[in-house]
């Protein structure tokens, strides 16, 4: 069996946010709300426990918006994450020595949108979300590293983890996999370059 290459997507791959279409006001008042004065909504989002469209009722309550107004914006928003093309090129490349998994912390919408709209599963062999997982890649010393590589019979220590997160490529090296950790200095591609 060939090694796991497993790449993150939210500030790996891409950079784009949800909301990102609003004005500047607007959308500054969604990221304090859901992503800096408490967490615990998105979190549980991000591990099945709301739908897209129940965060969309709230975000519209709480920013003075109309829902059917703010769900046209937020699926256009999701339709239209940009994701370099060479970058997915690259990834599709290494699918001859890897098995390429997209893994990410995201939401119902990410695989509902984004993953059709951007075609993701032409480049990917597999792509693990969150969402329908109901835990983060840290979760139980990251645990869901373990069950995939044990799904595809591959030690870990063959493994690669390509993400921008430090708390994950501490946690995927503590499994004895060697991480790669994406920083403005050392994107994506300078990691998928040398791998």
């Amino acid at each position: 069996m060939k090694p796991i290459l497993f790449c993150d997507f939210d500030g790996t791959l891409c950079h784009d946010r949800y909301w990102r279409s609003l004005p500047a006001e607007q959308h500054e008042k969604v990221q304090q709300l859901l992503f800096q004065d408490d967490t615990t909504r998105v979190s549980d989002w991000m591990r099945g426990k709301y739908t897209a469209e129940e965060m969309n009722h709230f975000v519209a309550n709480e920013i003075g918006m109309t829902y059917d107004e703010l769900w046209e914006l937020f699926v256009q928003d999701c339709n239209t994450m940009d994701v370099p093309q060479e970058v997915l090129e690259k990834l599709s490349t290494l699918r001859d020595r890897y098995t390429v998994i997209l893994m990410t912390e995201n939401m119902d919408s990410f695989s509902r949108f984004t993953t059709p709209a951007l075609r993701l599963k032409r480049y990917f062999d597999h792509i693990i979300n969150s969402y329908y997982e109901g835990k983060y890649k840290t979760d139980n010393d990251g645990e869901i590293f373990v069950d995939y590589s044990k799904k595809w019979n591959v030690p870990l220590n063959e493994c690669v983890v390509v993400d921008d997160n430090p708390h994950v490529c501490g946690t995927f090296e503590a499994l004895g996999g060697r991480a790669c950790r994406v920083t403005p200095e050392q994107n994506i591609t300078y990691h998928l370059g040398v791998l």
